[in-house]
């Protein structure tokens, strides 16, 4: 099982610059035609006076620590066993191109629940002005224990 220590250990940050072309590449991923995500002439028009980020595009920023954690020598996670059990964004504030962003993750909870480990995970991301845009919330679960 994994140790209770480790609750609370924060991982060092990531930094990601949010590309114009990146956000559209996504949008096209996903299905995304809002001209919001696509069309420049119309972002800048916007109450948002740029193009945005479809929501869901915080899966590329907001969670880059947890791979940290996978990988962690000191917590030595069997990533054969682990399985991703939930994940949710809140959205604070609009990302748009040129932002960067900052997100820092860490470990908010560990629990057994029969014979597995229940892992909390909780990344906060801010752009380059210190504002808070995204928390994202992911629970993973190592089958069998650790």
């Amino acid at each position: 099982m994994i140790d209770h220590k480790f609750i609370g250990k924060e991982y060092p940050p990531d930094v990601y610059e949010i590309g114009r072309e990146k956000m559209r590449e996504y949008a096209r991923a996903i299905g995304e035609t809002s001209p919001y995500y696509h069309d420049t002439e119309f972002g800048r028009s916007s109450a948002y006076a740029d193009n945005i980020a479809p929501p869901s595009f915080a899966a590329v920023y907001n969670l880059l620590g947890a791979a940290k954690f996978f990988f962690d020598p000191e917590i030595q996670v069997n990533f054969a066993m682990l399985v991703h059990g939930e994940q949710e964004f809140e959205y604070l504030e609009p990302v748009k191109p040129g932002d960067v962003i900052t997100s820092t993750g860490k470990i908010v909870d560990i629990a057994e629940k029969g014979n597995n480990d229940v892992i909390k995970f909780e990344a906060r991301s801010v752009n380059q002005e210190g504002v808070l845009v995204t928390i994202g919330r992911a629970t993973f679960v190592v089958r069998g224990g650790n």
